[in-house]
């Protein structure tokens, strides 16, 4: 995916303001950004304690 095409979006004082790609590039790009998230989520997850189920179920259900 080195090579994106794309086309520029040229404002009236001839600047560039955007970018145009295709769909499926654009959910080539997404479908990458949501899974570094999700691996970034589990990395930080790695660094905490495991919740008992009763501690789970009190953080899913909320205070009392």
């Amino acid at each position: 995916m080195s090579n994106i095409k794309h086309q520029y979006v040229i404002a009236e004082e001839n600047t560039p303001v955007g970018v145009i790609i295709d769909l499926s590039t654009f959910e080539q790009i997404e479908s990458i950004l949501e899974d570094y998230g999700f691996a970034q989520f589990i990395h930080e997850a790695d660094d905490e304690e495991p919740l008992e189920r009763a501690g789970a179920q009190k953080m899913i259900r909320g205070p009392d």
